[in-house]
């Protein structure tokens, strides 16, 4: 490995053939203008257009350029899963390749990472030129995400990050995890996380990927990785737990239940026919479930100590040094 890279700049990038050229060259302009030894990883997640195509022709006129192209849409988890495999940078920076990331920042945020000692730097597009529509919505979600992961981030899905190395080669991206990887980084405990507020441009070309739809996904995601942070390598603490408790409320209830009717009746006391309560049904139903939750938590056991090659792509072309 290569150690005497300053930077790797990831690029997760969907039809964007336009803006390419123009990122490239301010990539370039920066990382020579603080003469930091860079290279570019673009990684194409099945672009329709001619995004590969200009990649191509760029590693012809840059030296820096490495990357992927994946033969169908994968999604940007993908994308950065395999950016930050490639990566051999001392500080991995992420940005989106539609122009709306500014390469102007990456100095200063290099310098958070190398000199104040921060594990993860995440940029803050305080001033968006983002439709109120997508603003609000985001606000909420990012207010969401601080209240259950406990990582004061103003903005989780900002795509301008910067990394140690160790950082990106340590966590693992998957899904549509890509908006939380300050959770990922600290459950994998790396919890020197910083913010910097940044500059948002105006998208110069094409059209958004991202519709309301990631909402919906968004919050399913995060219970899914706040889950993963606190079960995800013992699920059977969660499902077990739950369902021995289950499974102890409903037996020792409808032993409760039995053993009054026959107390009753041995003493000549009014007693009620046990399935005439409806309380030892519900006592059935908690036994049945606890037997359940537990079961769940045992294949989840499993599954979880076999499961070894969830990320497999099918990457589709490559270009190396």
């Amino acid at each position: 490995m290569d150690k005497s890279l300053d930077i790797s700049v990831v690029v997760p990038l969907y039809n964007e053939a336009e803006s390419l050229p123009e990122l490239v060259a301010w990539i370039d302009r920066v990382a020579k203008r603080e003469c930091l030894s860079y290279e570019i990883i673009m990684v194409d997640d099945g672009s329709t257009d001619e995004s590969w195509s200009i990649v191509e022709r760029l590693k012809g006129e840059y030296a820096a350029i490495r990357g992927i192209s994946f033969s169908r849409n994968y999604g940007k988890s993908a994308a950065l899963y395999c950016g930050f495999e490639m990566a051999e940078g001392e500080v991995v920076f992420t940005m989106d390749a539609d122009l709306q990331d500014s390469p102007d920042e990456i100095p200063a945020m290099r310098r958070m990472i190398l000199e104040e000692g921060y594990d993860l730097v995440s940029g803050w597009k305080r001033k968006r030129y983002d439709p109120v529509g997508k603003r609000w919505p985001s606000k909420f979600f990012n207010f969401t995400a601080r209240l259950m992961s406990g990582i004061k981030l103003h903005d989780f899905n900002c795509g301008l990050k910067a990394y140690r190395r160790k950082v990106v080669k340590s966590i693992e991206v998957y899904g549509e995890m890509h908006r939380y990887i300050p959770i990922l980084a600290k459950h994998a405990g790396f919890k020197r996380i910083g913010e910097k507020i940044v500059e948002h441009q105006e998208r110069k070309y094409g059209v958004s990927k991202f519709g309301m739809e990631r909402m919906v996904k968004g919050y399913l995601d995060l219970i899914s990785v706040t889950f993963m942070s606190h079960f995800g390598r013992s699920p059977m603490y969660l499902f077990g737990g739950l369902g021995t408790l289950m499974f102890l409320f409903g037996g020792i209830t409808a032993v409760w239940i039995i053993a009054d009717k026959i107390y009753s009746q041995s003493h000549g006391f009014v007693w009620r026919g046990v399935t005439e309560q409806p309380m030892f049904y519900l006592a059935l139903l908690a036994i049945v479930l606890g037997v359940q939750l537990f079961l769940a938590g045992f294949l989840g056991e499993l599954i979880n100590r076999r499961s070894s090659d969830r990320n497999h792509y099918l990457i589709d072309k490559r270009i190396e040094k």
